[in-house]
């Protein structure tokens, strides 16, 4: 059943890094993100938000409201966040919104965007370094795709973003690991972050957590592996010791 093409999400095995994971998903899909298909994922978003959501709109409200205007969604698909916040938030004239993800997805972005995004603020970008000197990077639902962590992105830009908000991120009480998950368009590696780790990782880059949540909405069943299992997704808002300077 893993192996077939599928409506919802399907997740096996436990391994230790990206790599190994990627190694062992079936040649049945494709093995990442980046195709057609996936792009079409979530459309039913564009015009609503879910419940797990609601934390991250509040703290961006907030931050918009304080003056910050760049905002980098790592990982945003099409402009999901984007596009589905409007109608909760009015967005500031001068407020510029960057979506880095895969090429296949950016490219059906800005085709939507062609008809959808009357103001031009939504922008789309090949490199995750396009994240240097943003006010506030936001990540919903991606972190668990990407080859590299949350933490290595950060260390490596000259400017860092000032606020980190992230939501939807499946965590461990314990342990990090990555499983596949069978998503109906692809099989992908999908990351689990042990959250004393994540949280100690982003400290060391001088970030301090100012709210933290969790999301029942999604869970995840490991056959044959309860230990591995999680029943909550997480979600965290970091400020960086700059921003008090």
């Amino acid at each position: 059943m893993f192996r077939r093409s599928r409506s919802g999400n399907a997740y096996l095995g436990v391994y230790p890094t990206y790599q190994q994971a990627l190694a062992h998903a079936p040649a049945v899909l494709p093995s990442s993100y980046d195709n057609a298909a996936s792009s079409e994922l979530y459309h039913d978003r564009l015009d609503q938000v879910r419940v797990s959501d609601y934390p991250l709109l509040h703290w961006l409200s907030r931050l918009l409201a304080a003056g910050h205007r760049r905002v980098f969604d790592l990982g945003g698909h099409i402009g999901i966040s984007y596009y589905g916040f409007r109608h909760y938030l009015e967005y500031p004239a001068d407020m510029r919104w960057l979506v880095h993800d895969m090429p296949s997805v950016m490219d059906a972005g800005h085709r939507w965007a062609n008809s959808h995004d009357p103001s031009g603020q939504l922008g789309f970008c090949g490199s995750r370094d396009d994240a240097n000197g943003c006010d506030v990077l936001m990540s919903s639902g991606a972190l668990q795709y990407l080859d590299y962590s949350l933490a290595e992105l950060l260390e490596r830009l000259r400017r860092p973003p000032l606020h980190v908000l992230v939501n939807l991120t499946p965590m461990h009480p314990e342990r990090s690991y990555f499983t596949l998950q069978n998503l109906g368009t692809a099989i992908c590696p999908y990351r689990i972050s042990a959250v004393p780790r994540f949280i100690a990782d982003m400290q060391a880059l001088g970030y301090s957590v100012i709210d933290r949540w969790e999301s029942f909405e999604r869970q995840l069943r490991l056959p044959f592996e309860p230990d591995y299992s999680i029943d909550r997704y997480y979600g965290f808002y970091f400020r960086h010791e700059s921003a008090l300077a």
